[in-house]
């Protein structure tokens, strides 16, 4: 599902934030990226979502390589993607409804469909019943299941989350995890960047290492 190929990415500061990166994630496996800060994880996810692109090498999604998407194909790219972000990203003036339709909209879905499955997606969170709150009336933990619920609201092949626990206490954290597990469960390929090395030992998943940009292990546990 995921492939890179001895992939490097320079800034144009000049700054190196990976070198002669290679690992695969197959189909619907689901791994932690893991590493200290400034280990690259972050550029590393904005590599799959084509929010960046590599400086050299190849990032394979799904058999498809990201340096021969175009730019207007992007949108049409990215949804097969869930992405998860640490801060939300919720617009605050707009419902919990609203803000998971978004892509949903953007992607002319027709309007029942949409209804169906941001109820659907609500529902998978725990959190049906809460389509005309607003953000700011929710709890950080909330706000993270309504990121969530958009993430998956597009029935992606492909989740990504990058520090989607950084926020939250340790019950919380398990919580989501077990979001993520739920989701894997069901065949959905799951890449969770996380420091939360307390809750990731409890689970027996794949750990890709980063440290200073480059690959220290890709190991089963």
């Amino acid at each position: 599902m995921i492939r890179f190929e001895n992939v490097y990415k320079r800034y144009p500061n000049g700054r190196d934030a990976l070198a002669s990166v290679s690992f695969r994630l197959e189909r619907g496996e689901m791994a932690f990226l893991t590493g200290p800060s400034g280990a690259g994880k972050s550029t590393l996810l904005k590599l799959i979502a084509l929010i960046e692109r590599p400086s050299r090498g190849t990032v394979l999604i799904g058999n498809r390589n990201t340096s021969k998407v175009s730019r207007r194909r992007i949108p049409e790219f990215r949804r097969r993607l869930g992405i998860v972000f640490q801060d939300h990203k919720l617009l605050s003036d707009r419902t919990v409804f609203d803000n998971i339709a978004l892509p949903l909209v953007i992607g002319a879905l027709r309007r029942r469909e949409i209804g169906r499955r941001v109820r659907a997606a609500l529902d998978q969170v725990g959190l049906l019943g809460f389509e005309k709150h607003f953000p700011e009336a929710l709890s950080s933990g909330e706000q993270q299941r309504v990121g969530i619920a958009r993430a998956i609201a597009s029935r992606p092949e492909l989740v990504i989350a990058d520090e989607p626990t950084g926020n939250l206490d340790p019950g919380l954290s398990r919580e989501i995890f077990g979001l993520f597990e739920r989701f894997n469960e069901v065949g959905v390929t799951v890449l969770v960047a996380t420091h939360d090395l307390g809750v990731i030992a409890e689970r027996d998943y794949r750990h890709i290492r980063l440290a200073g940009g480059k690959l220290a292990a890709a190991d089963s546990s």
